[in-house]
């Protein structure tokens, strides 16, 4: 594996740690400003928000530079989103901090697999792209809960010039290591759009939206919920995310195992399991160590809809898949936008902390039901002799197309 895909993976792990780190610091953020607990959230909803504006628009406007003179571009980007949230004086300067760093976040991504994937031959570049997005991964376990500590210790602010600093490594190693190579030719704007005339783009991006913003839901407000149903010290939330984070690694190796193999009934499991995990979760929360037991499993099955959401999403779209893709993760953070939002609405309502686990468990049924419905439509096109394409047109099926449409 080249050197370069150590730096795209720092960047990665950056933008994994600022992304989740700021659920563990929500109540010092809340002291700081003097808000309440479910205002401080919005740091998360305005992140999430940001990436789901900023993904598709920056790939399109990507395409008029080189994949490293953009890839540079964001992560300078990040690094000022970073430094603002850090220095700011007022809890709104705080929101654009974080807003403006999101907006690296989705085309960071969709750009960086495209290039990882280039770095290598073609027979290793699903290794190389999960090289890169194994930055995301160790970022739960390792960047969270340090940076957690970190604001714990030395204060919220310091986490956030922590996280600058990864950047800025970052962006040194995207300038050394990443080989310039010319861009790709200007995208046009009604090509890259067609592939979403497809409905099952649609249908895949609700799923997503629906799915993994369940697990937002709970997780966003974990440290005050496990400080009062579960009787933790603030302090503990650090390890209680690593649990978290290691169960997003196994259910990233468990979804991306199968979702070649199977993957629509990877999906009915995984979010049906998460529904469950997420509903359980209101009693669990109560007990120390089924609290913790609960919240690996919540992260485990979690991820594990990530690998066949986004394969499905680019499946349905082969003519834009970086756009698709970059698309497809800002509809992760709308979906975990949308939950964070619920659940303060709960809480705010005077329902407890815990309360925001059935949100989560009726987001992730939604999902399922969304997924059902989705390989129903497929199948009822595929019965009735035409199957409609990936890019929106209407085709008689072949033999192979018609049977995949039945998983």
């Amino acid at each position: 594996m080249p050197l370069a895909l150590l730096a795209l993976a720092i960047g990665a792990f950056g933008i994994g740690t600022t992304e989740f780190v700021i659920m563990g610091l929500l109540p010092e953020v809340a002291d700081t400003y003097d808000v309440s607990i479910p205002v401080a959230g919005y740091a998360t909803t305005g992140y999430a928000l940001g990436v789901a504006v900023g993904a598709p628009l920056l790939t399109l406007l990507g395409t008029r530079f080189t994949r490293k003179q953009m890839l540079m571009l964001l992560m300078g980007v990040f690094i000022a989103g970073n430094l603002l949230s850090a220095l700011a004086p007022s809890f709104g300067l705080l929101l654009a901090g974080r807003v403006l760093a999101s907006f690296s976040h989705g085309a960071f991504f969709g750009i960086g697999a495209v290039v990882a994937a280039d770095l290598v031959a073609p027979d290793k570049r699903a290794k190389a792209i999960a090289t890169m997005f194994t930055g995301l991964t160790i970022a739960n376990v390792v960047g969270v809960p340090m940076g957690t500590w970190i604001g714990q210790h030395f204060g919220w602010r310091a986490t956030f010039y922590a996280v600058a600093a990864l950047g800025l490594l970052g962006l040194a190693g995207i300038a050394a290591l990443v080989p310039a190579r010319p861009g790709p030719a200007a995208a046009r704007l009604g090509s890259e759009l067609a592939a979403f005339r497809n409905p099952q783009v649609w249908l895949a991006m609700t799923m997503t939206v629906l799915g993994f913003g369940g697990v937002f839901s709970a997780i966003t407000y974990i440290t005050p919920m496990m400080a009062e149903a579960a009787g933790y010290a603030e302090s503990s939330v650090a390890w209680l995310l690593v649990l978290f984070g290691l169960g997003l690694v196994v259910g990233n190796l468990i979804g991306g195992r199968f979702a070649d193999r199977a993957l629509m009934p990877m999906l009915y499991v995984s979010l049906g399991g998460l529904a469950v995990v997420l509903a359980l979760f209101a009693f669990t929360a109560h007990h120390k160590v089924a609290a913790a037991v609960t919240l690996a499993l919540i992260g485990m099955l979690g991820f594990a809809t990530v690998p066949p959401l986004q394969k499905r999403v680019m499946d349905q779209a082969p003519t834009a898949p970086t756009l698709a893709s970059a698309a497809n993760i800002g509809a992760f953070n709308l979906g975990n936008a949308l939950a964070a939002w619920l659940g303060g609405l709960v809480i705010s309502g005077g329902l407890g902390y815990t309360a925001t686990s059935w949100v989560g468990a009726a987001m992730a049924a939604a999902a399922l039901g969304t997924a059902i419905l989705s390989a129903t439509l497929e199948r009822r096109a595929a019965r009735g002799g035409r199957i409609v394409t990936r890019g929106g047109a209407a085709a008689t099926p072949t033999t192979e197309e018609a049977a995949a449409a039945t998983h």
